[in-house]
């Protein structure tokens, strides 16, 4: 059972594993699954669902699908990015399409596509609400699941009550906060609430594992 991935830096593998703090969630989910899974984890940091296409990651993938591969789709951090037309998306219109024509694509290899809503962002206000930050992307990546038949998991729900249930503070362990000095691989220190630190990934790709079991996926025959 081979699983290939799409999407941008919250699922995608980083370097340097070893000395990296960062990971994308998907780089932790093998684990998880036996031995009769394979994860080829395509995700790429900063893409969205237009530039995944026009900078050819996207040909790479569908060439190599084949009938029965899964296909997991999560984009819309970088599709929001207003200042930057290689990357932004109408989420109406041109994201609500390019996630159409994934899936449509896909289904023409004989795959069988997965959609997934963006991670939240750790973002408090001054009163310790977690404030949304994905606007109407998530909310467009469900209609268009539930308009074309694909299943949903619906990643910024549950890592909102994530982010929340860590609170204000101890959330910060889920993504990368170092002071100078703390880290060497932040020498200059980091204050970043986008990306994963080894157990936002971790918990994350749990709460994946267990909404797959909840949803009774077929994938979750093949957990551990």
């Amino acid at each position: 059972m081979t699983i290939f991935t799409i999407g941008d830096s919250t699922m995608a593998n980083k370097p340097d594993p070893e000395k990296n703090p960062e990971r994308g969630w998907v780089q932790v989910l093998a684990p998880f699954f036996n031995d009769h899974v394979i994860i080829k984890n395509h995700a790429v940091n900063g893409r969205s669902t237009k530039s995944f296409r026009t900078l050819g990651h996207w040909k790479n993938v569908v060439d190599s699908l084949e009938p029965g591969n899964y296909l997991f789709i999560q984009f819309g951090h970088n599709d929001a990015k207003e200042t930057d037309s290689t990357r932004y998306t109408n989420p109406q219109t041109s994201y609500r399409h390019n996630l159409m024509n994934y899936i449509t694509e896909a289904r023409a290899k004989g795959a069988i596509p997965v959609m997934f809503s963006s991670i939240a962002r750790r973002k408090f206000n001054e009163q310790g609400v977690l404030l949304d930050a994905h606007g109407n992307y998530t909310l467009v990546a469900r209609l268009v699941a539930q308009e074309m038949n694909v299943p949903f998991f619906d990643m910024q729900y549950l890592t909102e009550n994530l982010e929340m249930k860590y609170g204000v503070e101890n959330s910060k362990k889920l993504h990368l906060h170092y002071f100078a000095g703390e880290h060497p691989y932040y020498p200059k220190g980091i204050d970043d609430n986008t990306h994963l630190s080894v157990l936002g990934a971790t918990e994350i790709a749990k709460l994946f594992v267990k909404d797959l079991k909840d949803q009774k996926h077929p994938l979750a025959n093949y957990l551990k």
